[in-house]
C-alpha cells in the first residue's frame, strides 16, 4: 500500500513543494536556465558522462525529484534532477536505467540540497541513491521563521527571482517528456546552491545553524510511515454509522488499493473515496444495485462490479468479533479533546503546556510544531515522570523526549516549558476544593 509520511514537523506538507510566490509589488525578474536545458540523459553512454560531470565539480549537489503523484499508485521518481558546481545541470530518466550506482558513486559523500527532502527521499532511496549528509532549504526557512517556505517563495523572496510552478502536477511517467515540463523541472535545482548560502548566513545569524544541523542529521534516517488500517482515511468516513458499515469500507477500500497496485494507478482513479462511502452505506446486494450507487460509473467501477459484489459480501460475512472497532486503537494517549473528561490535570498540564510553547514559538521565530512534534508533547503531558523535584523531574522530562525522538535542541528549549506546565496543573488542581474528579475512561463503543 502506498505510504505516508509521519504526521511530524520533520514532514513537510505536500502544499510547501508547490506554493505559489505572493504576487510582489514590483515585477520581478523570472528565472532561466543559465546554460541552457540539458538532454535528457536515457542512455549508458549519457549517464556515464553526467557522472564524470557531477565527480569532477566541487561542493553540495542539488538534488529533486519528479514522482507521478495522482497518477500512479508507486511513489517511483520518474526523473532526476541534479546540479553542482563545476558539473552544470543534468536531467537523468531513472526508468532507462536498471542501476543508478554510478551516479551514487559519483557523488559520493557530496552534501545533498534538497526542497522538503521527506518527499524526495523516499523515491530516491529505492534506487540506491542515499546522503551522507543533507541541506533541506524547506526546512531551514521553517527554523528560520518565514511564514511561507514554499520553494518559489523562497526563491522570490531571497533571491529575486520568479520562479514557475505551472507544471508540479504533470505526469511524470509520461514518456517522452515534453520540453517545458523539463524545463520546469531543471529550473528546480538551478538555484538551489546559492539559496542553500542564504540560509546557512541566516542560520549563522540567529544562532541557529546548530538545531539546523540536528534536524538535518535527523532526516538521514527518514523512512515513511505506513499507516496502520490506512482504509480509516477514506474521505467521509465520518459519515459511517455502524460497525458493519466499517466493515464494508474496510473491504471494499482493500479492495480497490489492491486493483490500484496491480494497475499502478492511483486508487481514486479507480473509483473515488465517495463511491465506497456510498456503496458502505447502501449496502447493494448485487451488481444492478450496485452499479446505481453514486460513483459507481465509468471507470474502474462497471469492470469491477463483480469483486465489489464479493467485498460488500465479505463484510455481511463476518462475525461481530469480526467487525473493526469505531475508533482505532493506538498505543498512544487519547485524543486532546478527551482529556478534560479522563484526566482533568493532564488537560491542564497540556493547555498550560500549549500557552507556553505559543509564547516560545513566537518569541523564537519558529513554529509550535518544529519547536517539538505534537505527538510527543501529548505523550509526555499524558504519562509524565512520576517526580516532583523540579531538577530530577527535567531530566526525566528531557530523557522523555529523547526516548521519542526529540533532538537535544529540543529538548533543551522545551523541556523546561513542560515541566513548569506538569508542576502548575499541580498546584491548579490541589488548589480546587476536592480536588479534580478523575473520570473513568468510558465504556468501549463497540463493546
Amino acid at each position: 500500500m502506498p505510504t505516508d509520511a509521519p504526521e511530524t514537523p520533520d514532514a513537510a506538507p505536500d502544499a510547501a513543494a508547490v506554493e505559489e510566490p505572493v504576487e510582489p509589488a514590483e515585477p520581478v525578474e523570472l528565472l532561466t536556465l543559465r546554460d541552457g536545458l540539458p538532454d535528457i540523459t536515457d542512455t549508458e553512454a549519457g549517464l556515464a558522462e553526467v557522472c564524470a560531470r557531477v565527480a569532477a565539480g566541487t561542493g553540495p549537489v542539488a538534488l529533486d525529484a519528479e514522482r507521478a503523484s495522482g497518477y500512479r499508485y508507486s511513489n517511483r521518481a520518474y526523473l532526476i534532477q541534479l546540479r553542482r558546481e563545476g558539473s552544470g545541470s543534468a536531467l537523468v530518466d531513472p526508468i532507462a536505467f536498471a542501476s543508478m550506482a554510478p551516479l551514487a558513486e559519483a557523488i559520493g559523500d557530496a552534501e545533498w540540497i534538497l526542497h522538503a527532502a521527506t518527499q524526495d527521499l523516499p523515491c530516491l532511496a529505492d534506487i540506491g541513491l542515499r546522503p551522507t549528509s543533507l541541506f533541506d532549504t524547506e526546512l531551514a526557512g521553517r527554523l528560520l521563521g518565514y511564514p511561507r517556505v514554499g520553494l518559489a517563495t523562497l526563491v522570490e523572496t531571497l533571491l529575486g527571482y520568479r520562479l514557475k510552478k505551472e507544471h508540479s502536477a504533470v505526469d511524470w511517467s509520461t514518456r517522452p517528456l515534453p520540453r517545458p515540463w523539463l524545463e520546469y523541472a531543471a529550473l528546480d535545482v538551478e538555484v538551489l546552491l546559492e539559496l542553500r548560502e542564504v540560509l546557512l548566513a541566516e542560520l549563522v545569524d540567529q544562532g541557529k545553524d546548530g538545531w539546523a544541523r540536528q534536524e538535518f542529521d535527523h532526516l538521514l534516517g527518514f523512512e515513511p510511515t505506513v499507516r496502520q488500517e490506512a482504509w480509516r482515511r477514506t474521505g467521509g468516513l465520518h459519515r459511517v454509522r455502524g460497525r458493519r458499515n466499517l466493515a464494508a469500507v474496510r473491504e471494499l477500500w482493500e479492495t480497490r488499493d489492491e486493483l490500484a497496485e496491480r494497475r499502478d494507478v492511483t486508487p481514486g482513479r479507480i473509483v473515488p473515496d465517495a463511491a465506497i462511502i456510498a456503496a458502505a452505506t447502501a449496502q447493494p446486494t448485487d451488481r444492478d444495485a450496485l452499479m446505481s450507487t453514486p460513483g459507481f460509473h465509468g471507470r474502474g467501477a462497471d469492470r469491477y462490479a463483480a469483486r465489489w459484489v464479493e467485498a460488500l459480501e465479505r463484510a455481511a460475512a463476518l462475525s461481530e468479533d469480526e467487525l473493526p472497532a469505531r475508533n482505532q486503537r493506538t498505543d498512544g494517549p487519547p485524543t486532546a479533546r478527551a482529556w478534560a473528561e479522563r484526566d482533568p490535570v493532564a488537560a491542564a498540564r497540556l493547555r498550560l503546556a500549549r500557552e507556553e510553547l505559543a509564547t516560545l514559538s513566537t518569541e523564537q521565530r519558529v513554529p509550535a510544531e518544529n519547536l517539538l512534534t505534537p505527538d510527543f508533547l501529548r505523550r509526555t503531558l499524558w504519562t509524565p515522570p512520576e517526580t516532583r523535584e523540579p531538577g530530577e523531574l527535567l531530566d526525566q522530562v528531557v530523557a522523555q523526549l529523547a526516548a521519542y525522538g526529540a533532538r537535544s535542541w529540543q529538548a533543551a528549549l522545551v523541556g523546561p516549558v513542560l515541566v513548569r506546565a506538569i508542576l502548575q496543573a499541580d498546584v491548579e488542581a490541589a488548589a480546587e476544593p476536592d480536588g479534580p474528579e478523575l473520570l473513568p475512561a468510558p465504556p468501549d463503543q463497540d463493546a
